[in-house]
C-alpha cells in the first residue's frame, strides 16, 4: 500500500514538473492575458478539469467518463486558446478545427464502447486505488497538454505566417491519418458486432496491413498537426515539437500497443493462426502482409 502511494504520487509530481517546463517553453513568444501567458492558462484548465472529474469518478468508483473528459478538454483548451489569444489567421483556426473534429469523433466513440461493455478493463484495479486513479487522471492531463501543445503554441503565438507548403503538407497528412483511424475503428467495431467473432482476432481490411492501424493513423494525423504548426514556432516554443514524439511514446510504450499486444498474446498466444498473423503483419506501420514460410 505504501509503495502504491509513493509510486502514484511520485508520477503525479514528475508529470506536473514536466508540465511546468513545457508550459514555460510553450509560452515563449506567446500572447498574455490577465498577467499570464494564454498557453499557461490553457494548461491550468487541462489539469484542473481532470482533477475535478477525478473527484467525482473516485466517489462513484467509475471510469466511464474518462475518455469523454479527455476529448472535451482538447476542444475547450484549443478553442479557449484561440479566443483568448485573439487568433484571426487561417492556420490557427484550421489547427483548432482539425483537433476539434478529431476529439469530437474519438471521445464519443470510446465513450459508447465503454458504455456497451459496461467497463474499461484497464481500470478494474486502478479505480479502487486513490493514488493510482489520481495518477491516471493526471496523466490524461499530460496527454491533452503535451499532445496538443505544439498546435496550442502556434495558436497562442504573437507570430502569424501565411499559408505555405508546410500547412498543406500537414493538412494532407492529417486527412490521411484521420481517415485511417476512422476506417480502422469502424472495421473493428463491425467485426466485433458479429457473435461468431466474439473470441476471434481481426485480420481483415486495414488490420491485414497493421496489427494496430488505428494507432498508426493517430500518429500520422498528429504529425500532420505538427507540420502545420512548425512555421509559426520560434525560440523556446520549438520544445513543443516533442508533441508527436509524446504521442508515439504513449501509444507504444505506455498504453495502446503494449497493453493490447500483451492481452492478445494471453488470449491467442497458442493459436497457430494468430502466430501466423503476427509473423505476416507489422505491429504498427502499415505495410502489405509479409509472406511467411
Amino acid at each position: 500500500m505504501q509503495r502504491e502511494w509513493i509510486t502514484g504520487l511520485g508520477v503525479v509530481g514528475v508529470s506536473l514538473l514536466a508540465a511546468v517546463g513545457f508550459a514555460i517553453a510553450g509560452s515563449d513568444q506567446g500572447v498574455w492575458v490577465a498577467g499570464w501567458p494564454v498557453f499557461v492558462w490553457c494548461g491550468l484548465f487541462a489539469y484542473s478539469l481532470q482533477w475535478v472529474m477525478f473527484s467525482h469518478a473516485w466517489l462513484v468508483r467509475s471510469e466511464r467518463n474518462f475518455d469523454l473528459t479527455g476529448s472535451i478538454t482538447f476542444v475547450v483548451m484549443m478553442v479557449a486558446g484561440g479566443v483568448l489569444a485573439g487568433a484571426g489567421d487561417v492556420r490557427s483556426w484550421a489547427l483548432i478545427t482539425l483537433i476539434c473534429i478529431w476529439a469530437l469523433r474519438l471521445g464519443p466513440f470510446l465513450h459508447r464502447r465503454i458504455q456497451q461493455a459496461g467497463e474499461d478493463k484497464r481500470f478494474r484495479t486502478i479505480r479502487n486505488s486513490f493514488p493510482t486513479f489520481l495518477m491516471t487522471w493526471t496523466l490524461q492531463g499530460n496527454w491533452v497538454f503535451f499532445t496538443g501543445g505544439c498546435a496550442l503554441a502556434a495558436v497562442t503565438s504573437v507570430r502569424t505566417v501565411p499559408l505555405d507548403v508546410f500547412f498543406f503538407a500537414g493538412l494532407t497528412l492529417w486527412l490521411a491519418g484521420f481517415a485511417i483511424e476512422v476506417v480502422a475503428d469502424r472495421q473493428k467495431t463491425q467485426f466485433r458486432q458479429l457473435p461468431e467473432n466474439s473470441r476471434r482476432f481481426i485480420s481483415t481490411g486495414l488490420w491485414a496491413w497493421s496489427r494496430h492501424p488505428n494507432y498508426f493513423g493517430e500518429i500520422v494525423l498528429w504529425l500532420g498537426i505538427t507540420l502545420m504548426a512548425v512555421p509559426v514556432l520560434q525560440g523556446w516554443q520549438l520544445v513543443t515539437l516533442l508533441s508527436p514524439l509524446f504521442v508515439v511514446f504513449l501509444l507504444t510504450a505506455v498504453s495502446g500497443v503494449r497493453m493490447l499486444e500483451h492481452r492478445a498474446n494471453k488470449t491467442w498466444g497458442e493459436d497457430p493462426e494468430y502466430q501466423a498473423y503476427k509473423a505476416a503483419t507489422p505491429t504498427l506501420m502499415m505495410w502489405p502482409p509479409r509472406k511467411v514460410g
